[in-house]
């Protein structure tokens, strides 16, 4: 057990995802009732040690219902790096390293060690603070599913089931009106609500960043369709879905944010085929809402285990869950390290063989 830990910390960063207080109230409770201690919330991911004064003590009272709540009690934000803080002084931009002040402040806030929840970019800066000497423990947080270390992450069950859900409300307005319906979910470096969603939800076509695809292959699976008598067609895009270099006609595809490659796509195929098209970007609608079943019983698993590991002076290693167990991983192996869909899996073949065209062929 590890000696001399009477107050931990916690924080919150990067995107919010459905589970965060989950993890909150598992690890408050586990602390309090199994090991005696005191927990401080930090605020707003990393900006609550740069400026300290909104920590507030958590205690079994204050996490008291907000198992289903969506969101974080805590705030967050997926800008503030303290090793390379941007910000102006003087009118004129800066960049700064607070990390120094951020290990003072952590002191100052009598915290023995922290849990850091949090994704990819989240999770890098807790490690470098690891190697300045902070005790951290690490609990992965992403809607994406992409971290390798992990099987899954809590916020991605919810996700999935926003997705499929608006996939089955577009089924039956696409099939009464005859149209071409594109569904753009997030999924910035990997695929993985796109291929679930698809699948579950029944898409005709999946687009996502781990397989090429054209749009002479999407128009030609929509004509299939049609010679079989569907006169609909539904397509789900992730948002990170590499564009062709160009459209079905011959013309280069202007660059692209997330929220409008679904667009970009539809009107190509609408100029191509002649059908009438529409879209649907889910946004941050995906990371809103009250957790599922799921995501709240890893969430709390997670938040126990984090718990668990800084009494037994495990620090630097970040919980993941691994053949169905809790267990823990050093943060430097967990980090930096995408999982994106394999196109030769099994989830990628049951798509193909109930018929689902990725864009690749038709």
């Amino acid at each position: 057990m590890a000696s001399g830990i009477r107050t931990i910390g916690v924080s919150t960063g990067g995107g919010d995802a459905p589970g965060l207080n989950a993890v909150i109230r598992g690890l408050v409770r586990a602390a309090v009732n199994d090991y005696g201690w005191r927990v401080v919330g930090v605020t707003n991911g990393f900006d609550g040690l740069i400026w300290p004064e909104h920590a507030r003590e958590l205690t079994e009272d204050s996490v008291s219902g907000i198992l289903p709540r969506g969101g974080t009690i805590l705030g967050t934000t997926n800008r503030g790096n303290p090793f390379s803080y941007h910000t102006t002084e003087h009118g004129q931009p800066v960049v700064k390293d607070f990390s120094g002040l951020c290990l003072e402040n952590m002191k100052r806030l009598k915290m023995d060690a922290l849990v850091v929840i949090g994704g990819d970019g989240t999770l890098s800066i807790a490690n470098k603070f690891f190697q300045l000497g902070m005790k951290v423990v690490g609990v992965p947080k992403t809607i994406d599913n992409d971290l390798s270390a992990t099987e899954v992450t809590f916020g991605f069950d919810t996700a999935l089931q926003v997705a499929t859900d608006a996939l089955d409300r577009l089924h039956t307005t696409a099939e009464s009106h005859h149209r071409v319906m594109l569904l753009e979910v997030m999924g910035r470096d990997a695929g993985w609500i796109a291929l679930h969603a698809g699948i579950a939800g029944g898409a005709h076509v999946i687009l996502i960043p781990e397989i090429p695809f054209t749009i002479e292959n999407i128009v030609e699976k929509i004509r299939q369709r049609e010679l079989s008598r569907k006169k609909f067609s539904l397509i789900v895009v992730a948002e990170g879905a590499k564009l062709p270099p160009k459209d079905a006609l011959g013309k280069p595809f202007p660059e692209t944010k997330p929220g409008q490659l679904a667009n970009a796509i539809a009107f190509s195929i609408c100029e191509a085929t002649g059908r009438e098209t529409r879209v649907t970007v889910l946004g941050h609608i995906q990371r809103g809402g009250s957790p599922s079943p799921f995501d709240r019983i890893l969430a709390t698993r997670f938040g126990v285990h984090a718990a668990d590991l800084i009494a037994q002076g495990e620090f630097g290693k970040m919980v993941c869950l691994r053949c169905g167990k809790i267990m823990a991983v050093p943060l430097q192996e967990a980090i930096g390290v995408y999982k994106t869909v394999d196109a030769t899996s099994d989830y990628v073949r049951a798509a193909r063989g109930v018929g689902i065209s990725f864009g690749d062929r038709s």
